[in-house]
């Protein structure tokens, strides 16, 4: 009995792996999932000056992000009743778009992944897991392993979002003192 020779068109033969980059939600749209009872919002833009950059680095342990920081106040009427502040981090070798809503009294309110470029690492996008942060505020360690979870196969992506979320909760409180938000 012969045996037959298959041929498969090459495109048969390819592999395709999951692609989880992408952008999962826009500054907006982050923004009104912080705070939907805002009747508005109000764009911010921030820098920190050198005193308030020492101090957001004395206060997380991290370095202190010098660059001008994009804000979303947001407002009931007149009031304001928090903010958006919108950051970006490395992953493991891609930049993640992420914000993170504060209310007045200083507490996180959300976290929202705007966008993801990573290959591996997707599950910080899931809510389960940026629920976590929602409560916390500058009292709170913000740590990785300590009061989040990690994820396993997203280390460096949890780690560098959860560190970026301590910045920032340092950063509006810093500025809230100084009188500047």
């Amino acid at each position: 009995m012969k045996s037959a020779l298959v041929w498969l068109p090459v495109s048969a033969l390819v592999v395709i792996a999951p692609a989880y980059a992408g952008q999962y939600a826009t500054a907006d749209e982050a923004a009104r999932r912080a705070f939907p009872e805002a009747t508005s919002f109000k764009e911010s833009v921030f820098q920190l000056t050198a005193e308030e950059l020492r101090a957001v680095s004395a206060a997380t342990g991290l370095p202190a992000k010098p660059a001008l920081w994009r804000a979303m106040i947001a407002m009931s009427v007149e009031t304001p009743i928090g903010m958006v502040v919108l950051d970006g981090v490395i992953g493991k070798f891609e930049l993640i778009d992420y914000a993170v809503g504060i209310g007045t009294n200083g507490k996180i309110r959300h976290v929202e992944i705007l966008a993801y470029r990573e290959s591996h690492g997707y599950e910080v996008r899931l809510p389960a897991w940026r629920k976590q942060f929602v409560g916390k505020n500058k009292t709170d360690k913000l740590r990785v392993s300590e009061d989040i979870s990690s994820i396993s196969g997203a280390t460096m992506s949890a780690t560098h979002i959860t560190d970026g979320v301590r910045r920032i909760v340092s950063t509006v409180d810093i500025l809230k003192a100084a009188g500047k938000l």
